[in-house]
Formats: C-alpha cells, sequence, structure tokens
C-alpha cells in the first residue's frame, strides 16, 4: 500500500538540505575576509526513489522521487593553481630578499654622498695637494691626519656595517629554519587530523585551508613539493624530504639549509635569497673594499721621482740598492713602488730618524690590510711632523740636513689621486686603474645589481598577484553571488516548509475528518 507519510518525509529532507545550504552560505560570508579560506559549497543530489509501491511489481511507469539529500559540503580549491602559486612565491621569496640586502648595502656604501669613502678619499688627496704648497706648516700636516684618520674611519665602519649584515643574515637563516620546524610540525599534526575526521566520513574543509596556507607559508621560505597521499601532504625540497605522513619530520638547521644549496635542493625562496645575499653580494663588497684598502696600501704603482731627489740609504727600487752618491737622483727615475707606504718610505720628515715610515699600519700588528684593520699610522696622530714630505737633502754623512722646504714627497702623493695601482685579478692591463675608478666601478655594479633585483622581485610580484587572482575568482569568496544564493535557499527552504504544512494539513484531514461514520 501506499506510504502515508511519504510526502511529509521528502518535505523534511527539503528542509534539512536546504537549512545546510544556508548554514554553509553564513559560514561563507563571515569568512570572506579569513585569509586561506576558501568557498564551501553543499554538494545536493537526489534522494534515491522507490518503485511505485504495490502488493508485486508496480505497472506504474518511472519510479517515485524521494526528494533531496546533500551528500558533502565540499570547499572549491584547484590545486594546479596552488602548484603555480608554491613556484612563483618561492622566486618571489628570494627575490625579494636579495633586493632588501643590496638596498641595504646602497645604504651602507651610500654613494654617491659627501660623505661617502670616494668624497673622504679624494678629501685625502687633496690634502697632500694643500701640504705640497707649504710643507713646513705644520697645520697642513694636521689636516692632512685627519682627512685621512676620517678615511680610515670610513673603510672600518663600513666593513663593520657589511660584516654585521652578513651576521644577521645568518641569524635570519636560523630563524627561518625555526620556522620551517615549527611549520612542518603543524602540518603533521594537521594531517593526522584531517585523516582522523574524514575516515569518521566527514570533510575537514576548514582544517584543510588551514594546511594549505601553511603551505603557502611555507613556499616563500623554501622551495617545496607537495604530494597529496592518502595519509596526508607528502612534502620535499629537491631530493630532501622534509615530511613523510606517517614518519617524524626531521628537523632541519641552517647548517642543512647550506648544504642543501650547495647540492641544489634549495635553489629558492627566502632562505635561498639569504645565503646567496650573505655569500655572495655581503662577502662580495667586502672583499671589494679589503681589495682596495690593500692595493691603496701596498699595492703597486708606477710614479717618476723628479731628478735631484735623494733617497734614503739602501733603497731598493727596480732591483737596484741606492747608497751613498748614488743616492741623489741625476735624472727622473721612473719605478713602481709599493702604495702609499712604499712611497712615504721614499720621504723624509721633521723628526729624527727622519726617513717616513709606514703612513697605514694593520690594527694589532700584521702585514695583511683590510677594510676592517686599516689604519692611520697611530705615530703620526701625536706626532704630525712625523709625516714626511721632502725628498731633498743637504750635507752628507753626519751633516746631512734635510730640505724642509721641499715639497717633492707631497706632489707626488698628490699625483696618486691619478695614477693606476695594480688590483689583485687577471695581471692584464685591464687592472691598472686609479683607486677612484675602482671604486666607481664597485659602486656602478652595486647599482646594476639592485636594479635587476628590483626588476625580478616587481615581475616575480606580478606573477604571484595574477595567480593569486586567478585563485581567488575560483576559491574566494564573493558577496554578490553568497547573497543571491541565500536568497535562493531561503525561497527553496519557506517552499519546503509550506509543503509541509500541505501534507500536515493532509493528514489532519485524513487522521481527524476521515472515518467517523456510525460514531
Amino acid at each position: 500500500m501506499r506510504s502515508t507519510f511519504g510526502g511529509i518525509e521528502i518535505s523534511k529532507r527539503g528542509l534539512f538540505t536546504e537549512q545546510a545550504a544556508l548554514s554553509t552560505t553564513g559560514h561563507n560570508i563571515a569568512n570572506a575576509n579569513t585569509k586561506g579560506f576558501s568557498r564551501q559549497v553543499v554538494n545536493m543530489v537526489a534522494s534515491v526513489p522507490i518503485e511505485y509501491p504495490g502488493m508485486m511489481r508496480s505497472n506504474v511507469p518511472g519510479q517515485l522521487g524521494q526528494g533531496v539529500e546533500f551528500e558533502s559540503i565540499t570547499r572549491v580549491r584547484e590545486k594546479f593553481l596552488d602548484d603555480q602559486f608554491y613556484n612563483e612565491n618561492m622566486s618571489l621569496g628570494t627575490w625579494t630578499i636579495r633586493q632588501d640586502t643590496l638596498e641595504k648595502l646602497e645604504k651602507i656604501v651610500n654613494e654617491p654622498s659627501d660623505s661617502g669613502i670616494r668624497s673622504l678619499m679624494s678629501k685625502f688627496w687633496n690634502a697632500w695637494s694643500d701640504l705640497s704648497k707649504d710643507p713646513e706648516n705644520i697645520d697642513g700636516r694636521k689636516i692632512l691626519r685627519e682627512t685621512a684618520l676620517a678615511f680610515t674611519d670610513a673603510l672600518n665602519s663600513t666593513s663593520k656595517r657589511l660584516t654585521d649584515l652578513s651576521g644577521d643574515l645568518s641569524e635570519n637563516i636560523s630563524v627561518k629554519a625555526s620556522q620551517v620546524n615549527s611549520i612542518i610540525s603543524s602540518v603533521d599534526k594537521l594531517n593526522l587530523e584531517i585523516r582522523r575526521i574524514e575516515g569518521l566520513g566527514d570533510d575537514a574543509n576548514d582544517l584543510r585551508d588551514q594546511r594549505d596556507l601553511l603551505m603557502d607559508d611555507l613556499s616563500n621560505i623554501v622551495n617545496i613539493s607537495v604530494v597529496e597521499t592518502d595519509r596526508g601532504y607528502n612534502i620535499s625540497m629537491g631530493s630532501v624530504s622534509l615530511l613523510t605522513p606517517g614518519t617524524a619530520p626531521t628537523p632541519v638547521t641552517s647548517e642543512s639549509l647550506q648544504e642543501a644549496l650547495a647540492s641544489g635542493d634549495l635553489n629558492s625562496g627566502e632562505v635561498h635569497g639569504m645565503i646567496v645575499s650573505r655569500d655572495t653580494y655581503v662577502a662580495d663588497y667586502i672583499k671589494e673594499l679589503d681589495k682596495i684598502a690593500s692595493t691603496l696600501t701596498t699595492g703597486e704603482v708606477t710614479v717618476t721621482i723628479p731628478k735631484g731627489s735623494v733617497l734614503p740609504e739602501g733603497t731598493v727600487l727596480n732591483g737596484v740598492t741606492y747608497s751613498g752618491a748614488a743616492r741623489t737622483l741625476t735624472s727622473d727615475l721612473t719605478v713602481k713602488v709599493n702604495g702609499v707606504n712604499g712611497l712615504h718610505k721614499l720621504g723624509y720628515n721633521f723628526k729624527s730618524p727622519y726617513v717616513g715610515g709606514d703612513f697605514f699600519t694593520v690594527k694589532g700588528g700584521g702585514t695583511t690590510f683590510t677594510a676592517a684593520n686599516i689604519q692611520l699610522n697611530p705615530a703620526f696622530i701625536d706626532s704630525p711632523e712625523l709625516i714626511a714630505s721632502s725628498m731633498r737633502t743637504t750635507g752628507t754623512g753626519a751633516s746631512e740636513q734635510i730640505v724642509k722646504g721641499d715639497n717633492t714627497l707631497a706632489v707626488l702623493f698628490s699625483q696618486l689621486k691619478d695614477a693606476k695601482f695594480s688590483f689583485p685579478g687577471s695581471g692584464d692591463d685591464a687592472d691598472q686603474v686609479t683607486v677612484d675608478d675602482y671604486f666607481r666601478s664597485v659602486v656602478g655594479q652595486l647599482g646594476v645589481q639592485t636594479s635587476e633585483a628590483k626588476r625580478q622581485a616587481n615581475n616575480s610580484k606580478d606573477l604571484v598577484d595574477q595567480v593569486e587572482s586567478r585563485r581567488q575568482s575560483v576559491s574566494g569568496v564573493s558577496l554578490d553571488e553568497e547573497m543571491a544564493n541565500m536568497i535562493k535557499f531561503q525561497h527553496a527552504y519557506n517552499a519546503a516548509a509550506r509543503s509541509l504544512t500541505t501534507f500536515d494539513e493532509m493528514l489532519d484531514k485524513v487522521i481527524n475528518g476521515m472515518g467517523v461514520v456510525g460514531r
């Protein structure tokens, strides 16, 4: 026989289904601005129909529908776009860090400016030129001393800032390693929870969103590959496994990340940008500054010593030792000297033992000059008269006297501004450049690298924004769409309620109004 209450059951299913749809719509609207949230939809299906009831197989065509049910509530997500986002986000991470580091390097180098190394180096040469105009004036030597101190201080402080920046990058690499470990641990826990919930037949949509948001963050730190298995996400960095479901994660360290970079497994992301910035950009500019300091003090440079100059006893130039009367040059002598220190040793000062010593020395002793340890000879700080400027003497032996008014050495020093030094390199003529030109090339290289990093970072940002826009068009919550759905589901709910009321009235008639004859 036919079911009297079949219509009520159909209406009830409609009410429950539309109520679930309304609740899901409200959930979407509430999370419209939640980062990483994917909109959810109720998947409605027609209930399994039954054959028209009868004592035997019905001859009524078709089957009797049983209304609507919802089989699941799923999130709208496209893995292809997620993989694209990860790939572009990795590139954005590395170039953002490179750009940031290079911009910091520009601030540290601070060129062109009136207080930068190049300006102070120019003042140093000009101080020698001013001293050559009045070599007997002690004030000229004091000014030279102060400009030399300012120049070495600039090299020292710039080198220290570069070293500090390198240390900061190393510290940040350790912080990022800890962040990677934290994300991997959270994903591992989410894998277990999602597996537990979905094993019971439910959909862990919000937990999956949390896990994918963590993947977005992780992809910005290191390059990752994500494979979803029935046990959860399997995450790897190149050939390095970061997480295998069911296995305890292996913690990463700054050392292991460095090894991954060397093997090629780490090839993008913020950590990659930090290591490259530290070991390439910062380390190279420290080396360049050290090269400038070393070449300026001891690098070979060609000078022409004028006729009549008197070389200090025992001076060796071009393999020739000058002694006795041969010390007085009878013609101009073009020779190579070892930088500022080598040239200063050829002159005379106003205080015994009169022969000029090293103009620059190494802090703490030693013979290798770097930007971090170069300093003005401490003896010159208290006794600026020890700075040599003369290359002429009168008399011989014990009666030999310094010609204090001679400016030969000071003139030679002022000419070093345009002299070509031999910078360490391939050893060809291309390495023969002035210190100023070499420093300008270093600054120019920094500017080109910064410009390229900005371009790459902007391109990566545009690509990430484009992919994210496509993801949002698929997974994002549209308030207009949700409001339209809300109205649609509300009308359907009202209709199901009206249907239930109708069936209720019918049953009331059957129960209370039928079968009363003879009472």
